[in-house]
């Protein structure tokens, strides 16, 4: 069995209109190569379920988004994502904002093949007057209310890891691995980019079978690119790109704006994208942060 495939492979395989969810977390560990192969392509009207950064603020800014889907989109030491931030003020894009953990639950859900999960999570805010879409229930064993928190089903998810083979096991070995196994599961397919390819044998060894957090039959294809989290991190292979992500955030308020930005990184392939940031040898010498 082998599942793996290209950037564009994958992109080929995603349709206008798709919900998609993307894996990581703010600047870490996003699946970026896959996002820029979606910058270079034609696709349009997505929705974007996240926990996001600089990939949603990226196709948001490409004109890619029709609804994003978020707990929270941010570059976390700058706290506000500049794409995003505009697209929402203008009322360029439709949004669903909820809690952390409603995401995590609504996840779930779809992972489970259920229709919700009772929380009491937003119970009182605006997270529900604002969301038509999330309902109260009334307990059908008490007298309590409930926030109903509808399943985020996703056509396909878009994940990063360390390490993968051919078959779809895929191996995180940083210290979170955020809800990755559950946009996974959520997803219809899930594609998986991987700074390194390896033989299946090397998951024979228990010490990184522990580090693998979801079924391999949940896996639909994986792309090996070395440094495809640039400019996020992907611990423990390297850190989040505090420059770039200041050149970035930067464009947003000069006169080519995001243009000027694409015209000055993106190029037409991924291996053009590292030259302009400086090579691989450049992405995998960026610290780790420290906490």
């Amino acid at each position: 069995m082998n599942k793996q495939m290209t950037a564009a492979q994958v992109v080929a395989q995603l349709k206008d209109g798709m919900t998609i969810g993307i894996g990581g977390w703010g600047p870490r560990r996003k699946p970026m190569a896959l996002v820029r192969e979606i910058l270079r392509s034609d696709l349009k009207d997505l929705t974007i379920v996240s926990y996001g950064g600089a990939d949603v603020g990226m196709l948001c800014a490409a004109g890619k988004v029709k609804k994003v889907v978020f707990a929270f989109v941010s570059l976390d030491f700058i706290p506000l994502e500049p794409y995003f931030r505009e697209a929402r003020q203008s009322g360029a894009i439709d949004v669903m904002e909820i809690d952390e953990g409603m995401m995590l639950l609504g996840l779930r859900a779809a992972a489970w093949g259920i229709p919700f999960i009772p929380t009491e999570v937003g119970l009182g805010t605006d997270v529900i007057n604002k969301n038509s879409a999330i309902k109260v229930i009334d307990s059908p064993y008490d007298d309590k209310e409930w926030v109903a928190m509808p399943a985020l089903k996703l056509d396909a998810s878009l994940l990063h890891v360390d390490k993968a083979d051919v078959r779809g096991v895929c191996q995180i070995a940083g210290p979170d691995h955020y809800m990755d196994d559950w946009f996974a599961r959520a997803a219809a397919k899930t594609y998986v980019s991987c700074d390194e390819l390896v033989e299946t044998a090397y998951f024979h060894d228990p010490a990184q079978a522990r580090m693998v957090h979801w079924e391999r039959s949940a896996t639909t294809g994986v792309v090996p690119i070395a440094g495809g989290a640039h400019p996020s991190s992907c611990s423990p292979l390297y850190g989040f790109d505090v420059p770039h992500f200041k050149a970035y955030v930067a464009s947003a308020k000069e006169e080519g704006g995001f243009k000027g930005y694409c015209d000055k990184f993106l190029g037409a392939s991924e291996a053009e994208y590292q030259k302009n940031v400086g090579g691989l040898d450049a992405i995998r010498s960026i610290a780790l942060p420290t906490y």
